[in-house]
């Protein structure tokens, strides 16, 4: 069966990025085509998804999101000043009272 060239139209942004993607994920744009041509046929359905390699830099990002937030909520609580021995003690203080209840 011989081949035959087909013509897809994207902005030149999008075309970067979906190279930059191919690339990561060791493949060329005609791979990644026809690897959803062929899915698609095969499933009768939009049929999977290639993830990146780089997700770790959105959960990085996800965590320093999350740190931020603890940070300011230490600001809000008044406890961003407190040593580490500062802390463990609150921590013992509040799993001795879990142990032993005021009546």
């Amino acid at each position: 069966m011989g081949a035959v060239n087909v013509t897809v139209r994207v902005d030149e942004e999008t075309k970067k990025e979906f190279d930059k993607f191919c690339d990561n994920v060791g493949m060329n744009i005609t791979t990644a085509f026809n690897m959803f041509i062929r899915a698609t046929l095969r499933t009768r359905q939009l049929p999977f998804a290639v993830a990146d390699f780089e997700p770790k830099k959105q959960a990085g990002k996800e965590l320093l999101e999350a740190f931020g937030a603890i940070r300011a909520q230490s600001v809000i609580n008044g406890t961003d000043k407190m040593t580490m021995e500062e802390i463990n003690a609150e921590i013992a203080a509040s799993r001795r009272e879990k142990r032993e209840p005021h009546a």
